[in-house]
């Protein structure tokens, strides 16, 4: 298989991640690009129309992408590496999973803001909405799923840890821990997970 990816991105991340937790990672290439909403360069695009990464090639030459599509490929590749739980636990595991990418989202929106778009036209309230979409989704985290977060290690669960690995790496001048103390405490302690401390962005 081939992994096009970068090393930054939190939805790479959480793919790798899964490789590690999954014990796939010998399985797959991996093919580092530089890429960018308007600058998509050709390689990606010719796999994933929409010339987002991360994009998995399968050997068949037929691409997956979408990183809750990819990580639930390789849930199917390694069953017993309990990547998602079973039965009416999946949907909790899922919502959980889908608010660490809407944290991911609103996070690296922030970033193409700041970094891509020239800086007499950056929109601050822009910015700003897509801040409270991550302070709000760190209160309920800290208020609904901390149960989940101190249960099993899931995928769902770790790629929490690889939002807010994100948040800390692109945006440190926001400060969220300060005012969601449990969650950093929690933050902390998982970002020594071997499959975290091994995909840190700034590792």
């Amino acid at each position: 298989m081939k992994l096009y990816y970068a090393p930054a991105s939190p939805f790479v991340r959480k793919v790798m991640i899964a490789l590690h937790e999954a014990k796939l990672r010998d399985r797959v290439e991996l093919l580092q690009v530089a890429i960018t909403p308007i600058a998509p360069g050709d390689d990606v695009p010719a796999h994933n129309p929409l010339g987002k990464i991360p994009c998995l090639v399968r050997p068949d030459g037929t691409p997956l992408y979408d990183s809750r599509v990819i990580t639930r490929y390789l849930a199917s590749l390694a069953p017993d590496a309990g990547l998602y739980p079973e039965g009416a636990a999946l949907w909790d595991a899922l919502t959980l999973e889908a608010t660490a990418d809407g944290i991911m989202e609103a996070a690296v929106l922030m970033t193409y803001e700041s970094r891509i778009r020239p800086e007499n036209m950056v929109y601050t309230p822009w910015l700003e909405a897509q801040w409270q979409k991550i302070d709000r989704a760190l209160s309920v985290l800290e208020d609904r799923w901390m149960s989940h977060l101190n249960g099993p290690a899931t995928l769902p669960v770790l790629a929490i840890g690889a939002a807010l690995g994100y948040v800390d790496f692109r945006h440190p001048d926001r400060n969220w821990r300060a005012t969601h103390p449990v969650l950093a405490a929690w933050e902390a302690e998982t970002a020594k997970r071997p499959s975290l401390a091994a995909t840190s962005p700034e590792g």
